[in-house]
């Protein structure tokens, strides 16, 4: 017999949580119409109650409201900052393990401290390992992700890890601009891996944009590797923290001759400049996914795609014990 499911949110992803339940039921409505079966009486999911009670002193406690014994239960947290969001995630998922739930699956659409990879210079910590280590130690279940950092990250769990990929929503929408003349373009050499595979995808031509950092969200010199002369640039990354990269990237590129300039990241981190930055920029338009919240009004620039309906695929699929490696394009 399989264990009944239920949802949490962190109160840093309400928002998400409740789009990506409805993405749930929709994916399961879909599986019992393929399947033959009537959906009369098939059951609507809903987030199940929680709470969150912070003290005078900053300390906080969670609690999920509602019993979880036996059950497998998803709690949905994007660990964005500040790091208080990664904490009350363990500590759900800790209040799941203790309350008797049967799985529990964390479902982290972005994965912080996920640049802290390796270390790339001596006496400094990877953050990543990490995190990982302390979701391991809260006695997680599962983990639940999209487009990590690093590919890497995945083998620092000792849990399964489910890595989404947002080419399954960006691919469909790059091809309804119709753009000619269609150039990827990596803002960095580490990003090269994902840029070639959506140009080979696509069937066009990459370009790179070779960058020196004088330190963190400094960018120094910048090289173009690649022609963009007369072409729709399509910049692709992770993730956008101040924008810098990008906002540099576009105007160099249409310095040399691009008809225009988009950017394609899959977690909108923007902090300190970077609506600012954007909106002085050459790029047109900045598509994203609402894995992290956007600040509304602050750019006309900015298209956000839902990755709600696509968790919740996943989310179904994983509990009933099917295969996902279909649901993504690259």
């Amino acid at each position: 017999m399989q264990s009944p499911i239920k949802f949490f949110a962190g109160s840093a992803s309400r928002y998400l949580a409740e789009e990506i339940v409805k993405g749930y039921n929709k994916s399961q409505a879909e599986m019992h119409i393929a399947a033959g079966n009537s959906t009369d009486t098939l059951q609507q999911y809903e987030l199940g109650k929680s709470s969150f009670t912070r003290f005078s002193d900053g300390e906080f406690i969670t609690s999920l409201d509602e019993s979880v014994r036996g059950c497998t239960v998803f709690l949905i947290q994007s660990t964005f900052p500040p790091v208080d969001n990664l904490f009350e995630l363990m500590l759900m998922i800790d209040a799941a393990k203790r309350a008797s739930a049967y799985k529990v699956v964390a479902v982290i659409p972005y994965f912080g401290f996920a640049r802290q990879d390796r270390k790339d210079k001596p006496r400094v910590a990877i953050g990543a390992k990490l995190v990982a280590d302390l979701l391991t130690a809260s006695k997680v279940d599962r983990v639940m992700t999209m487009d990590l950092h690093a590919d890497q990250i995945q083998g620092f769990f000792n849990v399964p890890v489910d890595h989404l990929y947002a080419s399954s929503l960006f691919v469909p929408y790059l091809r309804s601009l119709e753009l000619d003349d269609m150039v990827i373009a990596s803002p960095d050499m580490g990003g090269s891996k994902r840029a070639k595979a959506y140009s080979h995808f696509l069937g066009c031509d990459m370009a790179i944009a070779h960058k020196s950092r004088e330190k963190a969200n400094v960018v120094g010199e910048m090289m173009i590797i690649g022609d963009v002369e007369n072409k729709n640039v399509i910049i692709m990354d992770d993730m956008v923290d101040t924008a810098g990269t990008v906002a540099m990237a576009s105007d160099i590129m249409m310095e040399k001759g691009a008809k225009s300039v988009r950017v394609v990241a899959t977690h909108p981190v923007l902090s300190g400049p970077a609506y600012e930055r954007i909106n002085k920029s050459s790029i047109v338009e900045f598509i994203t996914t609402n894995s992290i919240p956007i600040k509304e009004g602050k750019s006309d620039k900015i298209k956000v795609i839902s990755i709600c309906d696509l968790f919740g695929d996943i989310v179904n699929k994983v509990y009933n014990f099917r295969s996902i490696s279909g649901s993504f394009i690259i």
